[in-house]
């Protein structure tokens, strides 16, 4: 990051908070308050140290307004993500939603140790953060460390929190629920939905959705979440007697593609013989399936900008309900289901 500087006769300075009362014509006691927010003093003083602060470019280190504020400006993410999979888009959404506000973020990853996780808990402490986002790999489960009665506050994202916290996660019923409605908008009424394990939340959340959304007598099929998962469920289905699915909604987007050349290899043609419906959104596999597939996005940079926001609003004291918040979900349609994709 290039430092502020003011060009004298060739030479480089670091503008200073001396710098900006200068210019400003008021004391260093009085820029400091203005651009910190406290103090009294007119609006229009107020109003002119900042835009004078602007207009020379001036940024405080981290460590002087750490030190008139009494905060770090940084904030913790702790998880047991350490594929990414999930966590990599919560804290791109983190991220953004703080870097206007002159917050950082460290990741730490603590796997399902309970001992790591305590040490990066006392880590972040030690670092004196304003906050933690703990985050993970599924939505019913909490990472393998306790985080209760921190003396900062915690938020959790895309992971179980406490009774007392403040919790964001997607509303997999609500995606589920789109992925149907989309199949049964462009005339699939067969419709068969392959997901993972019965013991995940999420699992029985998207099953309960679609099988309301298919009218109540539709099949469900659970197994894990693998391509081979999805090749060979759909090989199941192909082999037995009777009339075939004309619609596949898969639990993730794994499950799907192997779906997906499970049907290619009976010579069944998607999306015109059958559509697939994937759920994730994950890049990867989605874009790179053939046809490309059609899928629902959880919206996770979202959620982790939700959480980012939420966690600098009690770092700095302001109230804040706590709960659980769902995010509604997004039907990404490409190729492999067919149809136009619906306005947003």
């Amino acid at each position: 990051m290039r430092e502020d500087i003011l060009k004298t006769g060739g030479a480089k300075k670091r503008i200073t908070i001396h710098d900006v009362a200068a210019a400003a014509g008021v004391s260093i006691s009085t820029a400091s308050k203005a651009l910190n927010n406290n103090g009294r003093m007119g609006a229009e003083t107020r109003e002119r140290v900042k835009r004078v602060a602007s207009d020379i470019g001036f940024r405080p280190n981290a460590l002087a307004r750490g030190l008139l504020s009494k905060r770090s400006f940084t904030i913790g993410l702790l998880t047991n993500d350490t594929y990414g999979r999930f966590t990599l888009p919560v804290m791109a959404g983190v991220s953004e939603a703080l870097v206007d506000h002159g917050v950082s973020v460290f990741l730490c990853a603590i796997e399902d140790d309970p001992a790591l996780g305590q040490i990066h808990v006392e880590a972040m402490l030690d670092k004196q953060v304003d906050g933690i986002i703990a985050t993970g790999k599924r939505l019913d489960r909490r990472l393998p460390v306790d985080l209760s009665n921190l003396p900062v506050p915690v938020v959790y994202a895309f992971t179980e929190g406490t009774s007392d916290s403040v919790t964001f996660r997607s509303d997999d019923a609500h995606g589920a629920t789109l992925a149907v409605e989309w199949l049964l908008q462009i005339g699939r009424r067969r419709i068969v939905h392959i997901t993972g394990p019965k013991d995940f939340f999420s699992v029985h959340e998207r099953a309960d959705a679609y099988s309301k959304a298919a009218g109540g007598s539709e099949a469900v099929m659970y197994g894990v979440w693998s391509e081979s998962w999805g090749h060979q469920a759909t090989a199941e289905i192909w082999n037995r007697p009777g009339e075939k699915p004309n619609a596949l909604f898969c639990g993730n987007d794994q499950i799907a593609r192997g779906a997906v050349d499970a049907l290619r290899e009976r010579g069944i043609n998607v999306p015109d013989d059958v559509s697939v419906v994937g759920f994730d959104n994950w890049e990867i596999v989605a874009a790179q399936t053939r046809p490309p597939l059609t899928t629902v996005d959880m919206e996770l940079k979202e959620l982790g900008r939700q959480a980012g926001l939420t966690v600098l609003a009690l770092a700095e004291g302001r109230p804040v309900e706590p709960g659980v918040r769902k995010l509604p979900c997004r039907l990404v349609v490409r190729q492999s289901c067919g149809g136009v994709s619906p306005r947003e």
